[in-house]
């Protein structure tokens, strides 16, 4: 059991490790950003966010479906995608209540997508806490590791699209850092406390991934997309959109 702990340990903590890098690129902008770059920002996240939820969430939620032999196929993905969307919508009526400037719609907005991007990482980590664990730096390490490094890649830009939001809402560039960091945290958390329980864990798997593809659909269409409206953020989405795509195929 410790030897599997190491190796989740280990694969978590470059996952955590690329999530923070992401973050820390609010200490190479300066000033204070015009608006066509909020807008591309804006867009930008939501591309990412809109490609992590088909090939990163949604589409594995299916293959773990089919190797489960749970009938019908469409079930946990559908299911689990509503209960995301109710639980952030429930969420987003909540936070007018949780700050005493209900008017402050970009604390909602940030609030909203660094809750979305916490949730998508939570299976993300049992997914490489789990491989590491089986693997134990036997033959199926190669596998663990690409998927570890896959993911990795991925949450690089994931942990800008929370720091640099946050700093532009006036957060300093320590707290705003901070902020992407922490949303990474539940990886390794995550991926140990699954190998503690692999044996109810991995049926759970499809339900939790759609239910992060959810949440996140939830941030693009309700926050994101209206706010990055224009032919700049439009822009920033495919590029988004085809960076998350290209990173989620020829890794995943």
């Amino acid at each position: 059991m410790l030897q599997s702990l190491g190796w989740a340990a280990l694969g978590t903590g470059f996952t955590f490790g690329m999530t923070t890098l992401g973050a820390a690129m609010v200490f190479f902008l300066s000033g204070a950003p015009c608006p066509r770059f909020q807008k591309a920002l804006l867009g930008f996240a939501a591309g990412v966010m809109t490609a992590a939820s088909v090939w990163s969430l949604l589409l594995p939620a299916m293959e773990r479906t089919e190797a489960l032999h749970i009938r019908p196929l469409w079930l946990p993905a559908a299911a689990g995608m509503l209960l995301g969307v109710l639980f952030l919508a429930a969420l987003d009526s909540a936070l007018p209540h949780l700050r005493k400037a209900p008017s402050d719609d970009r604390w909602r907005q940030n609030a909203l997508l660094m809750t979305a991007i916490t949730l998508h990482n939570i299976p993300e980590g049992m997914a490489v806490g789990l491989a590491f664990a089986l693997a134990a730096g036997g033959e199926h390490f190669a596998g663990a590791a690409a998927l570890a490094i896959g993911i990795g890649i991925q949450n690089f830009p994931e942990g800008a699209a929370i720091s640099l939001p946050l700093r532009q809402e006036g957060k300093s560039r320590v707290q705003a850092f901070r902020s992407g960091m922490l949303s990474g945290i539940v990886e390794p958390v995550f991926g140990m406390l699954v190998v503690l329980a692999a044996g109810w864990a991995e049926p759970l798997m499809p339900w939790l991934l759609s239910f992060s593809a959810g949440a996140m659909l939830y941030v693009v269409v309700e926050e994101l997309i209206p706010q990055a409206h224009s032919r700049t953020g439009t822009c920033g989405f495919v590029t988004g959109f085809l960076i998350m795509m290209v990173l989620d195929v020829a890794l995943g």
